[in-house]
């Protein structure tokens, strides 16, 4: 099975569809998916760009036509119409969109992780990751990507705060180790929590990068940045720590879709229950 991992789309339909296309998917924005392709989606599908209810009737096309073959995870920005909003954004959905949105979280197709096994590696999959004291202090240090993906959905299942708790991307302050996976910004709160400790296991994420794009320079602290590799025609960060390594998928489009820009995609790679 190929699994592909696509970062944030922020309203893009067209380049959501030429990357699908590029993967195997008709350019039609209906599919199929072919049958030896899982996408997952990191959440972000919205906002920024001009296509935004486009991108949700695509991708609400393919949820109700073929589940399981597309992994829908939640970013902060679908959070803003499940939950009170956190910051305002304009334009939002329009209604049929935002009524979308809200039925995947209400339905259960819409997550907040998905667990990934390649090559005898395990990787857990969140919009913007998990920090070491939120993985240690507010899920109870589970051990595996199965447990980790268990443990947020039940935090997603009780409404719990701490899943949508934002940090200095939101709040303009320093960084906040309890930042949630949605909101935990790559560089300063989700890689740099991991100084010193060992990653459980290696995760990937979408959100923010750990390497600005457009100046061309590195967001990471200086102790981490002979660990990280780039891939710029991708757009992804990989930083390779103890017990595993962290993967950055978010191409940070604006209003206009950074090019080039593709999926991160594993081969032999299987989706695994969350335990």
């Amino acid at each position: 099975m190929t699994i592909a991992v696509i970062g944030d789309v922020g309203g893009h339909a067209a380049a959501l569809r030429d990357e699908l296309a590029r993967l195997g998917v008709p350019d039609d924005g209906r599919g199929p998916i072919p049958a030896d392709l899982t996408v997952v989606q990191v959440g972000d599908l919205v906002h920024r760009g001009p296509d935004s209810e486009e991108v949700v009737r695509q991708v609400d096309g393919y949820l109700r036509r073929q589940p399981g073959r597309w992994v829908q995870l939640i970013g902060n920005h679908e959070a803003q119409y499940v939950r009170p909003r956190a910051f305002q954004w304009s334009p939002a959905l329009d209604p049929s969109a935002s009524d979308r949105v809200r039925s995947w979280w209400r339905e259960g197709l819409m997550r907040p992780a998905a667990a990934l096994s390649v090559d005898g590696e395990s990787f857990v999959v969140t919009h913007a990751g998990i920090t070491a004291p939120f993985w240690r202090d507010v899920l109870g240090a589970p051990t595996s990507a199965a447990e980790i993906a268990a443990a947020l959905a039940a935090l997603a299942r009780a409404d719990a705060p701490a899943l949508f708790r934002a940090g200095c991307m939101l709040q303009g302050r320093d960084a906040d180790p309890l930042a949630g996976p949605l909101w935990a910004a790559a560089a300063t709160e989700l890689t740099a929590s991991w100084i010193g400790a060992e990653l459980p296991v290696s995760q990937v994420h979408g959100h923010s990068s750990a390497y600005d794009w457009e100046s061309k320079a590195w967001r990471l602290p200086a102790d981490l940045v002979a660990d990280a590799r780039l891939d710029e025609d991708a757009k992804h960060v990989t930083v390779v720590l103890p017990g595993g390594r962290i993967v950055g998928v978010d191409p940070d489009h604006r209003a206009t879709a950074r090019t080039p820009w593709r999926a991160w995609v594993v081969s032999g790679g299987v989706l695994v229950p969350a335990g």
